[in-house]
């Protein structure tokens, strides 16, 4: 249990209290940040925690402190003589005309582009003439290209289309309903989050949300989700409940999908990131109710396709590295294999009435084809080692598209003709990139039990391996997410410098199946950590870098990831790169959807072993006075509603008040930004900017 109170040492207003005073070491003047300590009681343990006031992040008191930060941050960013060179050089590697895969809705083509330098991509089409016309441009809607569209669906007969409009990078939403004709907005609802949208014929969509917050919508904690249905020209206040307010039906994800065919609405449901109940309803008979087909949260199980009243989905139920099975509703829980598990992590897409499945060998794309019965087509030749996504489509469809990239190879679009199983370039990539002047290598490390662990290290061709270079080395670890070789022009930028750049595939991420994820969870976290651990010194060991050199960056989970590593060796690196990180250990469930994410993590009540397990790791209640940290930039967002910005804001505080160094600590806090996605590519490139020269001047290299 826990208990909270105020000590009566210090008076409620921030003004009482004693400012902390800063280190002797440090040569920079960072805002006073005041404590107000507030003491939490676990298990009989007290944890003082004196920047709890930052959690209010819509307060004056807090405001006025994230201004005066970013004014030091920014004062200290715009004089690093590198600052402008890195600008320029993202400004002209991302200044390249960028296309999706195309997609058939009704009469027309869509597909979304970028010019180059554009905030937002504008979503075009093709008529049947070949005609291109502006769809949506959501640069129109905001003047600082903040305004983002997402999850974009269409009615059965593409007269209609749906699509969540996002503003600052928040995770709540809007939904505009367009006419494909008139392009008039017919129809709009609010305060949607974690959704998607599925249509039911053309008379209306399902869709998830939350009951309204109390309080602060980008900090208050939401925990029941709920599915709805929404008929076209009604109020939102008359939709309709379709799963989440019956007995046993409380849940914190819940969504809705409807099969293309428009036979099947399944029903995702879960409390958890991993692990998810399954229910499905025959829409083709009106008094159908829902069927249960995975009654509990120990596995992951999603429909892939439906045909003939056949349902065939991808689990990692009794199979730890996923298989596709097949069911039918009147005998949901006889599951049959189409196509069994290996020893590869599967993923499964349907196009064309065929199945693609996609492995993961070491992190690196094979792809195969099937048939639905499960019969071996052929395997797909790939362009080189690398990652190809995609291969989704409709049932009619005769062409596939996918996506091939890797670390060194910007990404081409290629179509797939399903019949004769030949490739084609459909767009070549237009960055202004030169591959062959780059090299990307797999390597194999030994982490601190003996794992052997991936890693994927890119350069220039040119760079001397006998020396030390500056290097990034970025690391996720968590939520079953696995990193597979992407490029990406913002990193390009820094691999032109001639930096280095590592990625490592550690256990908490999806990259070997279930059992590799689970290595990295709850009281296995530590292995993800001494994982990242392990690929510094293998870095450094090899001579590429040292620690000097050596810069640690991750975000959300990532920055977590760089948070643990940084306080519990400070000695490995000359800088800490904390992106959108959740920093504290003990609270990060108290917020928006963050209980949620327990399967990772564990909560701080869950148990007293739990309890003293994240507070040994907890970033914010490890960091320790007089210790040198390296040189650390936090980087987080003011609406951020998924990790609330308040991990970032108490961290900073923390490490500001204790550096034992020379070296600076400081926290960039974006204006009207979330967590990242849609992130307008005007504030990429200064982020970036901001990251390398701040990075590359505390490694000494100035010039």
């Amino acid at each position: 249990m826990r208990l909270a109170f105020i000590l009566v040492t210090c008076s409620f207003f921030l003004a009482a209290c004693e400012p902390v005073s800063m280190t002797q070491n440090s040569p920079f003047e960072y805002p006073q940040t005041e404590q107000v300590p507030l003491v939490d009681v676990y298990f009989g343990t007290e944890v003082t925690d004196p920047y709890r006031w930052l959690e209010d992040d819509m307060s004056a008191a807090t405001a006025t402190w994230v201004d005066a930060q970013n004014a030091v941050t920014f004062e200290y960013l715009d004089a690093l003589p590198r600052k402008q060179e890195f600008t320029e050089r993202l400004a002209r590697l991302l200044n390249y005309e960028r296309e999706s895969a195309p997609f058939d809705e009704g009469q027309y083509t869509y597909f979304r582009r970028n010019s180059g330098l554009q905030n937002q991509a504008v979503i075009y089409r093709l008529n049947a003439s070949g005609e291109e016309s502006v769809f949506i441009d959501p640069n129109s809607l905001s003047e600082d290209g903040t305004t983002s569209i997402a999850a974009l669906s269409f009615s059965p007969s593409g007269n209609l289309a749906a699509y969540q409009k996002s503003e600052g990078g928040a995770d709540w939403r809007s939904v505009e309903v367009i006419d494909t004709e008139s392009l008039e907005v017919v129809d709009e609802i609010d305060d949607v989050k974690f959704s998607g949208l599925a249509w039911q014929g053309e008379t209306g969509f399902y869709y998830s949300r939350y009951d309204s917050p109390e309080g602060n919508e980008l900090t208050a904690k939401t925990d029941h989700h709920r599915l709805y249905f929404h008929v076209l020209g009604t109020a939102q206040s008359a939709d309709r409940v379709v799963f989440g307010n019956g007995a046993n039906e409380k849940y914190r994800y819940v969504s809705g999908y409807v099969t293309e065919d428009q036979q099947f609405l399944v029903i995702y449901a879960s409390n958890t990131t991993s692990g998810n109940r399954l229910f499905v309803r025959d829409l083709t008979a009106p008094d159908a109710g829902l069927v249960t087909v995975a009654d509990d949260e120990s596995a992951d199980v999603g429909v892939v396709f439906s045909k003939d009243g056949t349902l065939f989905a991808e689990t990692n139920r009794s199979a730890a590295n996923n298989r596709l099975v097949k069911f039918r509703l009147d005998a949901p829980e006889q599951w049959q294999d189409v196509i069994p598990e290996s020893e590869h992590v599967l993923n499964v897409s349907a196009a064309g009435g065929q199945f693609f499945a996609q492995y993961m060998v070491d992190a690196i794309s094979q792809v195969k084809q099937f048939s639905l019965d499960g019969e071996l087509v052929r395997e797909i030749a790939l362009p080189g080692p690398g990652d190809a996504a995609g291969f989704s489509g409709k049932a009619e469809d005769t062409t596939v598209y996918y996506s091939f990239d890797n670390y060194n190879t910007p990404s081409t679009l290629l179509r797939f003709d399903i019949a004769s199983g030949e490739s084609s370039i459909y767009r070549a990539s237009k960055a202004p990139f030169d591959s062959d002047a780059y090299v990307s290598k797999q390597i194999f490390y030994t982490s601190k039990d003996g794992t052997q662990v991936p890693m994927i290290i890119t350069h220039r061709a040119d760079l001397a391996l006998d020396q030390a270079h500056p290097t990034i080395l970025y690391g996720y670890g968590g939520f079953n997410i696995s990193l597979t070789p992407s490029f990406s022009s913002a990193m390009a930028a820094w691999l032109e410098a001639g930096g280095v750049y590592a990625v490592p595939n550690l256990r908490g991420g999806g990259e070997y199946g279930k059992a590799w994820h689970d290595a990295g969870t709850q009281t296995n976290k530590q292995n993800v950590f001494d994982d990242f651990i392990a690929a510094a010194e293998y870095l450094i060991a090899s001579g590429l870098t040292d620690s000097k050199h050596l810069a640690l960056r991750g975000g959300s989970n990532g920055g977590l990831l760089v948070g643990a590593v940084m306080t519990q060796r400070p000695d490995l690196m000359a800088v800490a790169l904390p992106a959108v990180g959740v920093l504290d250990m003990l609270r990060y469930h108290t917020f928006t959807a963050g209980a949620g994410w327990a399967y990772d993590y564990g909560t701080a009540e869950q148990s007293k072993e739990m309890f003293e397990y994240l507070l040994g790791y907890s970033p914010v209640h490890n960091v320790q006075a007089g210790t040198a940290y390296p040189a650390t930039l936090v980087t987080t967002s003011d609406h951020d509603d998924r990790v609330v910005p308040a991990h970032s804001f108490k961290f900073a505080a923390h490490l500001q008040a204790k550096q034992g160094g020379a070296a600076p600590v400081m926290i960039r806090i974006e204006k009207d930004a979330g967590h990242g996605a849609g992130t307008p590519t005007e504030k990429i490139i200064d982020q970036y900017a901001d990251l390398f020269a701040f990075a590359l001047a505390n490694m000494g290299l100035e010039r």
